[in-house]
């Protein structure tokens, strides 16, 4: 079934559609949300509230027929999954998430070197280790590429406190590049 026929099918209220949309798409809402929250239980839940907005509001996804829809559509349920993740962290008060993920959410280059790969991983284990108001800026702005002025709407937060967030993540993040570093060199020297 073609992506048209499955947005047609769920606009039509079919339930096979409708879990076909879910079962397809759900694998890449969760790597979305994961990213945002830690918890797989919570995470697993925002997902699902991300679903049933997306098919109430699926009415208001338009495209041309000769546009790579699926490439449109991954683009408008990304923006509703995170909406929605934040949305969640905003009502748990940004609340530190328990829990860890899985590296292999975060989507890395398969042509990456290994050295790279391992870089990349280290990375994405010290963004975790951010607090939470500067990881959700940090992501949304560097990762999913939000403007600063995208970032103070959706968290109801000033464009300077954004940008003051997102500096100090990337202060954070060369500091404990750095500190790990120099605990390498550090190791390699015994």
């Amino acid at each position: 079934m073609s992506l048209h026929g499955i947005i047609d099918g769920c606009m039509q209220n079919n339930q096979r559609a409708s879990r076909h949309l879910y079962e397809q798409y759900y694998g890449y809402s969760l790597k979305i949300v994961f990213r945002y929250i830690y918890r797989y239980d919570k995470a697993v839940d925002v997902v699902n509230d991300g679903f049933v907005k997306i098919f109430t509001k699926l009415h208001t996804f338009h495209y041309e027929s000769s546009q790579n829809v699926e490439m449109i559509f991954m683009g408008w349920l990304k923006t509703i999954m995170i909406h929605t993740a934040i949305d969640r962290l905003r009502k748990d008060s940004f609340l530190h998430e328990i829990g860890m993920t899985n590296e292999e959410i975060w989507i890395a280059d398969k042509l990456q070197s290994a050295d790279q790969a391992l870089l990349y991983k280290e990375l994405i284990n010290e963004v975790k280790k951010l607090p939470p108001g500067y990881r959700v800026v940090f992501n949304m702005y560097v990762i999913d590429g939000f403007t600063h002025q995208e970032i103070a709407n959706q968290l109801k937060i000033s464009v300077g406190t954004s940008k003051s967030n997102l500096s100090k993540a990337k202060n954070l993040l060369r500091t404990y590049i750095k500190r790990n570093e120099l605990q390498m060199q550090y190791a390699t020297s015994k």
